[in-house]
Protein backbone atom coordinates (compact mmCIF):
# COMPACT_ATOMS: atom_id res chain seq x y z
CA UNK A 1 0.00 0.00 0.00
CA UNK A 2 1.10 3.58 -0.62
CA UNK A 3 2.70 5.15 2.43
CA UNK A 4 -0.23 6.83 4.23
CA UNK A 5 1.49 10.23 4.41
CA UNK A 6 1.44 10.36 0.60
CA UNK A 7 -2.35 10.04 0.46
CA UNK A 8 -4.68 12.92 -0.20
CA UNK A 9 -7.29 13.52 2.49
CA UNK A 10 -9.96 11.96 0.29
CA UNK A 11 -7.86 8.85 -0.32
CA UNK A 12 -7.03 8.43 3.36
CA UNK A 13 -10.68 8.93 4.30
CA UNK A 14 -11.81 6.23 1.90
CA UNK A 15 -9.32 3.72 3.30
CA UNK A 16 -10.29 4.50 6.89
CA UNK A 17 -13.98 4.20 6.04
CA UNK A 18 -13.36 0.76 4.51
CA UNK A 19 -11.34 -0.35 7.52
CA UNK A 20 -8.12 -0.69 5.53
CA UNK A 21 -6.32 2.02 7.51
CA UNK A 22 -6.64 3.00 11.15
CA UNK A 23 -6.43 6.61 12.26
CA UNK A 24 -3.56 5.62 14.55
CA UNK A 25 -1.48 4.13 11.75
CA UNK A 26 -2.29 7.11 9.54
CA UNK A 27 -1.14 9.49 12.28
CA UNK A 28 2.03 7.46 12.85
CA UNK A 29 2.92 7.74 9.16
CA UNK A 30 2.43 11.53 9.17
CA UNK A 31 4.43 11.93 12.38
CA UNK A 32 7.25 9.85 10.92
CA UNK A 33 7.27 12.06 7.83
CA UNK A 34 7.38 15.17 10.02
CA UNK A 35 10.25 13.76 12.04
CA UNK A 36 12.12 13.03 8.82
CA UNK A 37 11.56 16.40 7.13
CA UNK A 38 10.65 19.13 9.56
CA UNK A 39 14.08 19.81 10.99
CA UNK A 40 14.72 21.48 7.63
CA UNK A 41 11.25 22.77 6.73
CA UNK A 42 10.29 24.00 10.24
CA UNK A 43 6.57 24.11 9.48
CA UNK A 44 5.23 23.44 12.97
CA UNK A 45 4.86 25.90 15.81
CA UNK A 46 3.37 23.25 18.11
CA UNK A 47 3.21 19.49 17.77
CA UNK A 48 2.71 16.91 20.54
CA UNK A 49 3.09 13.41 18.99
CA UNK A 50 1.88 11.44 22.05
CA UNK A 51 -1.23 13.59 22.23
CA UNK A 52 -1.81 13.17 18.48
CA UNK A 53 -1.67 9.40 18.84
CA UNK A 54 -4.01 9.51 21.85
CA UNK A 55 -6.55 11.48 19.81
CA UNK A 56 -6.11 9.06 16.89
CA UNK A 57 -6.81 6.04 19.09
CA UNK A 58 -9.91 7.77 20.46
CA UNK A 59 -11.16 8.32 16.92
CA UNK A 60 -10.56 4.65 16.13
CA UNK A 61 -12.92 3.72 18.97
CA UNK A 62 -15.88 5.58 17.46
CA UNK A 63 -18.41 3.18 15.92
CA UNK A 64 -18.66 3.33 12.13
CA UNK A 65 -22.23 4.61 12.18
CA UNK A 66 -21.24 7.60 14.32
CA UNK A 67 -18.21 8.73 12.32
CA UNK A 68 -18.22 12.11 10.58
CA UNK A 69 -17.32 13.00 6.99
CA UNK A 70 -13.77 13.99 7.98
CA UNK A 71 -13.22 11.04 10.32
CA UNK A 72 -9.51 10.72 11.01
CA UNK A 73 -8.41 13.30 8.43
CA UNK A 74 -5.34 15.14 9.72
CA UNK A 75 -5.44 18.94 9.55
CA UNK A 76 -2.79 21.54 10.39
CA UNK A 77 -3.93 24.83 11.89
CA UNK A 78 -2.24 28.20 11.47
CA UNK A 79 -1.10 29.46 14.84
CA UNK A 80 -3.39 32.48 14.90
CA UNK A 81 -6.51 30.28 15.19
CA UNK A 82 -7.67 29.32 18.68
CA UNK A 83 -7.50 25.66 19.71
CA UNK A 84 -8.73 24.47 23.10
CA UNK A 85 -6.09 21.76 23.52
CA UNK A 86 -3.06 23.46 21.94
CA UNK A 87 -1.44 26.84 22.62
CA UNK A 88 -1.97 29.74 20.24
CA UNK A 89 1.16 31.92 20.26
CA UNK A 90 0.78 34.03 17.08
CA UNK A 91 4.59 33.96 16.64
CA UNK A 92 4.77 36.72 19.25
CA UNK A 93 7.07 36.97 22.28
CA UNK A 94 4.03 38.25 24.17
CA UNK A 95 2.37 34.84 23.95
CA UNK A 96 5.50 32.65 24.07
CA UNK A 97 4.45 31.08 27.37
CA UNK A 98 0.74 30.82 26.61
CA UNK A 99 -1.09 27.56 27.18
CA UNK A 100 -4.15 26.25 25.34
CA UNK A 101 -7.18 28.51 25.16
CA UNK A 102 -10.43 27.38 26.73
CA UNK A 103 -12.28 27.36 23.40
CA UNK A 104 -11.87 26.43 19.76
CA UNK A 105 -12.29 28.91 16.93
CA UNK A 106 -15.53 28.41 15.01
CA UNK A 107 -13.95 26.58 12.03
CA UNK A 108 -12.15 24.20 14.41
CA UNK A 109 -15.42 23.38 16.18
CA UNK A 110 -16.93 22.45 12.80
CA UNK A 111 -13.94 20.37 11.73
CA UNK A 112 -13.79 18.46 15.02
CA UNK A 113 -17.54 17.79 14.83
CA UNK A 114 -16.90 16.23 11.40
CA UNK A 115 -14.29 13.92 12.93
CA UNK A 116 -11.07 15.66 11.89
CA UNK A 117 -7.80 15.00 13.69
CA UNK A 118 -6.25 18.38 14.55
CA UNK A 119 -2.59 17.48 14.14
CA UNK A 120 -0.86 20.63 15.39
CA UNK A 121 -0.28 24.36 14.95
CA UNK A 122 1.67 25.66 11.97
CA UNK A 123 4.00 28.65 11.82
CA UNK A 124 2.98 32.19 10.92
CA UNK A 125 4.47 35.64 10.76
CA UNK A 126 3.84 37.73 13.86
CA UNK A 127 0.07 38.18 14.31
CA UNK A 128 -0.24 37.18 10.61
CA UNK A 129 0.36 40.87 9.99
CA UNK A 130 4.00 41.43 9.05
CA UNK A 131 6.07 40.41 6.04
CA UNK A 132 9.08 39.25 8.06
CA UNK A 133 8.97 35.50 7.84
CA UNK A 134 9.34 32.82 10.49
CA UNK A 135 12.21 30.35 10.10
CA UNK A 136 10.07 28.07 7.91
CA UNK A 137 11.61 27.13 4.55
CA UNK A 138 10.20 26.15 1.19
CA UNK A 139 10.08 22.32 0.97
CA UNK A 140 11.21 22.49 -2.67
CA UNK A 141 14.29 24.59 -1.88
CA UNK A 142 15.30 25.30 1.70
CA UNK A 143 17.09 28.51 0.68
CA UNK A 144 13.76 30.09 -0.31
CA UNK A 145 10.70 31.38 1.52
CA UNK A 146 7.47 29.40 1.54
CA UNK A 147 5.63 32.72 1.57
CA UNK A 148 3.44 34.02 4.33
CA UNK A 149 1.88 34.75 6.55
CA UNK A 150 0.53 31.18 6.36
CA UNK A 151 4.08 29.87 6.07
CA UNK A 152 3.87 26.61 7.95
CA UNK A 153 0.46 25.55 6.65
CA UNK A 154 1.53 25.80 3.01
CA UNK A 155 4.95 24.20 3.58
CA UNK A 156 3.50 21.30 5.58
CA UNK A 157 0.97 20.44 2.87
CA UNK A 158 3.50 20.79 0.04
CA UNK A 159 6.00 18.70 2.00
CA UNK A 160 3.54 15.79 2.54
CA UNK A 161 3.49 16.35 6.31
CA UNK A 162 -0.29 16.84 6.40
CA UNK A 163 -2.89 16.67 3.60
CA UNK A 164 -4.91 19.75 4.59
CA UNK A 165 -4.07 22.90 6.53
CA UNK A 166 -5.82 26.10 7.52
CA UNK A 167 -4.38 29.53 6.83
CA UNK A 168 -5.71 33.07 6.73
CA UNK A 169 -5.55 35.90 4.21
CA UNK A 170 -5.63 39.64 4.78
CA UNK A 171 -3.51 40.58 1.77
CA UNK A 172 -2.01 37.54 0.05
CA UNK A 173 -1.32 35.19 2.95
CA UNK A 174 -3.06 32.13 1.49
CA UNK A 175 -2.73 32.50 -2.28
CA UNK A 176 0.93 33.60 -2.42
CA UNK A 177 2.24 30.65 -0.33
CA UNK A 178 0.08 28.32 -2.43
CA UNK A 179 1.91 29.51 -5.55
CA UNK A 180 5.36 29.45 -3.94
CA UNK A 181 4.84 25.86 -2.75
CA UNK A 182 3.06 24.44 -5.79
CA UNK A 183 -0.25 23.46 -4.16
CA UNK A 184 -3.90 24.45 -4.34
CA UNK A 185 -4.80 27.35 -2.07
CA UNK A 186 -8.39 28.46 -1.59
CA UNK A 187 -9.54 31.77 -0.13
CA UNK A 188 -13.33 31.58 0.00
CA UNK A 189 -15.67 34.55 -0.25
CA UNK A 190 -15.26 36.80 2.77
CA UNK A 191 -17.81 35.73 5.38
CA UNK A 192 -18.51 32.31 3.84
CA UNK A 193 -16.56 30.68 6.69
CA UNK A 194 -16.76 32.07 10.22
CA UNK A 195 -13.60 33.75 11.45
CA UNK A 196 -14.73 33.79 15.09
CA UNK A 197 -11.71 32.86 17.20
CA UNK A 198 -9.02 34.10 14.81
CA UNK A 199 -6.55 36.86 15.62
CA UNK A 200 -7.89 40.03 14.04
CA UNK A 201 -5.97 42.38 11.77
CA UNK A 202 -8.64 43.69 9.41
CA UNK A 203 -12.31 42.90 9.90
CA UNK A 204 -12.89 43.90 6.25
CA UNK A 205 -10.25 41.58 4.81
CA UNK A 206 -9.42 38.74 7.22
CA UNK A 207 -10.55 35.45 5.67
CA UNK A 208 -9.95 31.82 6.59
CA UNK A 209 -7.99 30.01 3.85
CA UNK A 210 -7.29 26.36 3.04
CA UNK A 211 -4.45 24.33 1.52
CA UNK A 212 -4.55 20.92 -0.14
CA UNK A 213 -2.77 19.02 -2.87
CA UNK A 214 -6.04 18.37 -4.74
CA UNK A 215 -9.19 20.38 -5.34
CA UNK A 216 -11.21 17.33 -4.34
CA UNK A 217 -9.96 17.74 -0.77
CA UNK A 218 -10.97 21.41 -0.81
CA UNK A 219 -14.43 20.49 -2.10
CA UNK A 220 -14.76 18.04 0.78
CA UNK A 221 -13.84 20.79 3.24
CA UNK A 222 -16.26 23.21 1.61
CA UNK A 223 -19.07 20.72 2.03
CA UNK A 224 -18.35 20.26 5.74
CA UNK A 225 -18.15 24.03 6.25
CA UNK A 226 -21.36 24.47 4.20
CA UNK A 227 -19.86 26.84 1.68
CA UNK A 228 -22.64 26.76 -0.91
CA UNK A 229 -23.49 28.71 -4.07
CA UNK A 230 -27.03 29.76 -4.93
CA UNK A 231 -26.78 27.93 -8.26
CA UNK A 232 -25.90 24.24 -8.17
CA UNK A 233 -22.77 23.05 -9.92
CA UNK A 234 -23.56 20.96 -13.01
CA UNK A 235 -23.05 17.23 -12.53
CA UNK A 236 -21.01 17.06 -15.71
CA UNK A 237 -17.38 18.09 -15.63
CA UNK A 238 -16.00 21.46 -16.63
CA UNK A 239 -15.01 20.60 -20.20
CA UNK A 240 -12.83 23.22 -21.90
CA UNK A 241 -14.54 23.12 -25.29
CA UNK A 242 -16.38 26.40 -25.81
CA UNK A 243 -15.75 27.72 -22.29
CA UNK A 244 -15.17 31.47 -22.06
CA UNK A 245 -12.02 32.00 -20.02
CA UNK A 246 -10.77 35.52 -19.33
CA UNK A 247 -7.23 36.52 -18.38
CA UNK A 248 -7.05 39.68 -16.25
CA UNK A 249 -3.58 41.21 -15.74
CA UNK A 250 -4.75 43.99 -13.33
CA UNK A 251 -3.06 47.35 -12.78
CA UNK A 252 0.03 45.81 -11.10
CA UNK A 253 1.05 43.75 -14.14
CA UNK A 254 4.21 45.84 -14.43
CA UNK A 255 5.61 43.93 -11.44
CA UNK A 256 5.29 40.54 -13.15
CA UNK A 257 8.58 38.68 -13.51
CA UNK A 258 9.62 36.38 -16.32
CA UNK A 259 8.26 33.28 -14.60
CA UNK A 260 4.78 34.72 -14.20
CA UNK A 261 4.79 36.11 -17.74
CA UNK A 262 5.76 32.70 -19.14
CA UNK A 263 3.07 30.99 -17.06
CA UNK A 264 0.57 33.55 -18.32
CA UNK A 265 1.30 32.93 -21.98
CA UNK A 266 1.61 29.19 -21.47
CA UNK A 267 -1.77 28.97 -19.76
CA UNK A 268 -3.49 30.85 -22.57
CA UNK A 269 -2.03 28.53 -25.19
CA UNK A 270 -2.86 25.38 -23.25
CA UNK A 271 -6.49 26.33 -22.64
CA UNK A 272 -7.00 27.57 -26.20
CA UNK A 273 -5.61 24.27 -27.53
CA UNK A 274 -8.29 22.48 -25.50
CA UNK A 275 -11.05 24.46 -27.20
CA UNK A 276 -11.58 27.29 -24.71
CA UNK A 277 -12.40 30.77 -25.93
CA UNK A 278 -9.57 32.74 -24.34
CA UNK A 279 -9.48 36.53 -24.13
CA UNK A 280 -7.64 39.14 -22.13
CA UNK A 281 -9.75 41.69 -20.28
CA UNK A 282 -9.01 44.99 -18.57
CA UNK A 283 -10.63 46.28 -15.42
CA UNK A 284 -12.29 49.71 -15.49
CA UNK A 285 -9.96 52.56 -14.56
CA UNK A 286 -11.57 52.93 -11.11
CA UNK A 287 -9.87 49.68 -10.09
CA UNK A 288 -6.45 51.33 -10.39
CA UNK A 289 -6.91 52.81 -6.90
CA UNK A 290 -7.88 49.58 -5.21
CA UNK A 291 -4.36 48.73 -3.98
CA UNK A 292 -4.18 52.15 -2.34
CA UNK A 293 -7.60 51.63 -0.79
CA UNK A 294 -6.62 48.18 0.49
CA UNK A 295 -3.56 49.67 2.18
CA UNK A 296 -5.68 52.41 3.76
CA UNK A 297 -8.21 49.92 5.08
CA UNK A 298 -5.42 47.88 6.70
CA UNK A 299 -3.83 51.01 8.16
CA UNK A 300 -7.13 52.20 9.59
CA UNK A 301 -8.27 48.88 11.00
CA UNK A 302 -4.79 48.00 12.25
CA UNK A 303 -4.93 51.07 14.50
CA UNK A 304 -7.69 49.48 16.55
CA UNK A 305 -6.76 45.80 16.14
CA UNK A 306 -3.31 46.18 17.70
CA UNK A 307 -4.10 48.89 20.24
CA UNK A 308 -5.07 46.33 22.85
CA UNK A 309 -1.51 45.04 22.84
CA UNK A 310 0.11 48.46 22.82
CA UNK A 311 0.96 50.91 25.59
CA UNK A 312 2.37 53.86 23.67
CA UNK A 313 -0.42 56.24 24.66
CA UNK A 314 -0.37 55.54 28.40
CA UNK A 315 1.53 57.33 31.18
CA UNK A 316 4.34 55.19 32.57
CA UNK A 317 2.73 54.76 36.00
CA UNK A 318 -0.54 53.57 34.45
CA UNK A 319 1.39 51.26 32.12
CA UNK A 320 3.16 49.58 35.04
CA UNK A 321 -0.11 49.06 36.90
CA UNK A 322 -1.92 47.62 33.91
CA UNK A 323 0.86 45.28 32.85
CA UNK A 324 1.00 43.94 36.39
CA UNK A 325 -2.65 43.06 35.87
CA UNK A 326 -1.91 41.58 32.41
CA UNK A 327 -4.38 43.99 30.87
CA UNK A 328 -2.13 45.59 28.28
CA UNK A 329 1.02 44.10 26.84
CA UNK A 330 4.42 45.64 26.30
CA UNK A 331 4.98 47.36 22.98
CA UNK A 332 8.69 46.45 22.97
CA UNK A 333 7.67 42.87 22.34
CA UNK A 334 5.84 43.72 19.13
CA UNK A 335 7.12 44.27 15.61
CA UNK A 336 7.73 47.97 14.77
CA UNK A 337 5.26 47.68 11.88
CA UNK A 338 2.51 47.13 14.43
CA UNK A 339 3.66 50.21 16.35
CA UNK A 340 3.24 52.15 13.11
CA UNK A 341 -0.35 51.00 12.81
CA UNK A 342 -1.31 52.09 16.32
CA UNK A 343 0.54 55.39 16.06
CA UNK A 344 -0.85 56.05 12.56
CA UNK A 345 2.62 56.70 11.18
CA UNK A 346 1.14 56.86 7.67
CA UNK A 347 -1.01 59.86 8.80
CA UNK A 348 -4.14 58.25 7.40
CA UNK A 349 -7.15 60.49 7.81
CA UNK A 350 -10.62 59.17 8.61
CA UNK A 351 -11.79 60.83 5.40
CA UNK A 352 -9.32 58.75 3.39
CA UNK A 353 -10.34 55.64 5.29
CA UNK A 354 -14.00 56.24 4.46
CA UNK A 355 -13.12 56.87 0.83
CA UNK A 356 -11.40 53.48 0.76
CA UNK A 357 -14.41 51.72 2.30
CA UNK A 358 -16.86 53.37 -0.06
CA UNK A 359 -14.69 52.95 -3.15
CA UNK A 360 -14.20 49.23 -2.58
CA UNK A 361 -17.88 48.72 -1.76
CA UNK A 362 -18.81 50.40 -5.03
CA UNK A 363 -16.44 48.21 -7.07
CA UNK A 364 -17.53 44.85 -5.63
CA UNK A 365 -20.77 44.57 -7.64
CA UNK A 366 -18.94 45.93 -10.68
CA UNK A 367 -16.51 43.02 -10.44
CA UNK A 368 -19.31 40.52 -9.79
CA UNK A 369 -21.09 41.58 -12.97
CA UNK A 370 -17.91 41.53 -15.07
CA UNK A 371 -16.75 38.12 -13.83
CA UNK A 372 -20.20 36.59 -14.30
CA UNK A 373 -19.82 36.99 -18.08
CA UNK A 374 -17.15 34.26 -18.13
CA UNK A 375 -16.90 30.63 -17.13
CA UNK A 376 -13.59 31.38 -15.40
CA UNK A 377 -11.27 34.34 -14.87
CA UNK A 378 -7.53 33.82 -14.34
CA UNK A 379 -5.12 36.36 -12.88
CA UNK A 380 -1.52 36.23 -11.57
CA UNK A 381 -0.91 34.78 -8.12
CA UNK A 382 2.58 36.17 -7.55
CA UNK A 383 5.26 38.41 -8.99
CA UNK A 384 7.43 35.36 -9.73
CA UNK A 385 8.72 32.18 -8.10
CA UNK A 386 9.58 32.21 -4.39
CA UNK A 387 12.52 34.55 -3.70
CA UNK A 388 15.70 33.39 -2.00
CA UNK A 389 15.85 33.94 1.76
CA UNK A 390 13.34 33.65 4.57
CA UNK A 391 13.52 37.17 5.94
CA UNK A 392 10.72 38.36 3.65
CA UNK A 393 7.66 36.33 2.69
CA UNK A 394 7.35 38.03 -0.72
CA UNK A 395 5.24 40.58 -2.54
CA UNK A 396 1.44 40.24 -2.24
CA UNK A 397 0.57 42.89 -4.85
CA UNK A 398 -1.31 40.51 -7.14
CA UNK A 399 -3.47 39.17 -4.29
CA UNK A 400 -4.61 42.22 -2.34
CA UNK A 401 -7.11 43.43 -4.95
CA UNK A 402 -9.13 40.22 -4.66
CA UNK A 403 -8.94 40.20 -0.86
CA UNK A 404 -10.42 43.68 -0.53
CA UNK A 405 -13.06 42.81 -3.16
CA UNK A 406 -13.91 39.84 -0.87
CA UNK A 407 -14.18 37.39 -3.77
CA UNK A 408 -13.35 33.65 -3.93
CA UNK A 409 -9.82 32.82 -5.14
CA UNK A 410 -8.07 29.55 -5.96
CA UNK A 411 -4.35 29.27 -6.67
CA UNK A 412 -3.86 26.63 -9.36
CA UNK A 413 -0.31 25.20 -9.61
CA UNK A 414 1.25 23.83 -12.77
CA UNK A 415 4.02 26.11 -14.01
CA UNK A 416 7.60 26.84 -12.99
CA UNK A 417 10.06 29.68 -13.05
CA UNK A 418 13.62 29.92 -14.30
CA UNK A 419 14.95 28.17 -11.18
CA UNK A 420 12.49 25.28 -11.36
CA UNK A 421 10.31 26.61 -8.55
CA UNK A 422 6.51 26.44 -8.83
CA UNK A 423 4.35 29.28 -10.10
CA UNK A 424 0.57 29.26 -10.04
CA UNK A 425 -2.24 31.33 -11.46
CA UNK A 426 -5.34 32.40 -9.53
CA UNK A 427 -8.89 31.62 -10.57
CA UNK A 428 -11.24 34.34 -9.26
CA UNK A 429 -15.01 34.56 -9.39
CA UNK A 430 -17.91 36.76 -8.30
CA UNK A 431 -18.73 36.73 -4.60
CA UNK A 432 -20.38 33.56 -3.30
CA UNK A 433 -19.49 31.42 -6.29
CA UNK A 434 -17.03 29.32 -4.31
CA UNK A 435 -18.31 25.97 -5.50
CA UNK A 436 -18.08 27.12 -9.10
CA UNK A 437 -14.50 28.34 -8.58
CA UNK A 438 -13.50 24.93 -7.19
CA UNK A 439 -15.39 23.07 -9.93
CA UNK A 440 -13.70 25.04 -12.71
CA UNK A 441 -10.37 25.03 -10.89
CA UNK A 442 -10.29 21.26 -10.65
CA UNK A 443 -10.56 20.85 -14.44
CA UNK A 444 -8.15 23.68 -15.23
CA UNK A 445 -5.73 22.29 -12.64
CA UNK A 446 -5.78 18.89 -14.33
CA UNK A 447 -4.88 20.52 -17.66
CA UNK A 448 -2.08 22.59 -16.14
CA UNK A 449 -0.73 19.50 -14.37
CA UNK A 450 -0.55 17.65 -17.68
CA UNK A 451 0.96 20.42 -19.78
CA UNK A 452 2.21 23.22 -17.52
CA UNK A 453 5.61 21.67 -16.96
CA UNK A 454 6.00 21.70 -13.17
CA UNK A 455 6.15 18.54 -11.08
CA UNK A 456 6.75 18.31 -7.36
CA UNK A 457 10.14 16.84 -6.52
CA UNK A 458 9.60 16.70 -2.78
CA UNK A 459 8.89 12.95 -2.67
Amino acid sequence: MTEPYLLTASEAGTLMKKGDLTVENYAKSLLSRIQERDAQVKAWAYLDPPFVLEQARNLDQIPAEKRGPLHGIAIGVKDVILTKDMPTKLNSPIYSSSGPSTIDAAPIITLRAAGALILGKTTTTEFAAVTTGPSTTNPHDSTRTPGGSSSGSSAAVAGFQVPIALGTQTGGSTIRPGSFNGIFAWKPTWGAVSREGLAQYSVTCDTVGFYARTVGDLEMLGGVLRVEDDERIPERGFGMEGKRIAFCRTHVWGKAGRGTKNAWEGAKKILASRGAEVEEIELPSDFERISEWHANVLAGEGRTSFLGSMCTLLPEAVFELLTQQDYLLAKEKMHPMLHDHVNNTSKLTRKAQLEAYDGCARLRPVWDELASRYDAVLTPSVVDEAPVGTESTGDASFCSIWTILQVPCLNIPGFQGENGMPIGLTLVGPRYTDEHVLWAGKAIGDVFKEEGGWKSKVV
